[in-house]
């Protein structure tokens, strides 16, 4: 996953199953008992967060642009989640899940794209959405 910026703990894709360049991708997480976030949401009750749920599918959005030489960012860029809609919530994730998540791209312009994206486990909709990346350039490193 060395094409994504992000690391433990925020880094929610574990594994890619399938690509075909520009147009989809599937990655697997495989939600653990040791999830940092499980302590607080809820004691007693472990539910993986929502948004961290939609938080994976733009990782593995991140994953099918930054695969695909035509549509890949600039050095020096960062990509980032820039809008969703028609978000849905169908099932709590629990630790020992294994979420599979698919991201089709629907259209893609000027540094922007848009992502239909669906997670499921054992083939049963936990989350979807629509989901909206786009190009930033970074400035100095801090």
């Amino acid at each position: 996953m060395n094409l994504l910026p992000h690391r433990y703990p925020l880094l929610l894709v574990d594994k890619i199953l399938e690509f075909e360049e520009g147009k989809s991708i599937i990655c697997i997480k495989n939600v653990s008992f040791n999830e940092p976030f499980f302590n607080g949401h809820f004691p007693g009750y472990p539910v993986m967060p929502g948004v961290l749920i939609l938080e994976a599918l733009a990782q593995a959005s991140g994953l099918l642009v930054f695969k695909t030489p035509s549509l890949c960012p600039p050095n020096e860029s960062l990509y980032l989640f820039v809008g969703i809609d028609k978000a849905r919530f169908k099932r709590p994730v629990v630790p020992g899940d294994q979420i599979e998540l698919k991201v089709e791209m629907k259209k893609s312009k000027r540094g922007f794209a848009v992502f239909n994206a669906t997670a499921t486990v054992n083939n049963e909709v936990a989350a979807s959405a629509e989901l909206m990346c786009g190009f930033k350039e970074l400035p100095q490193k801090l």
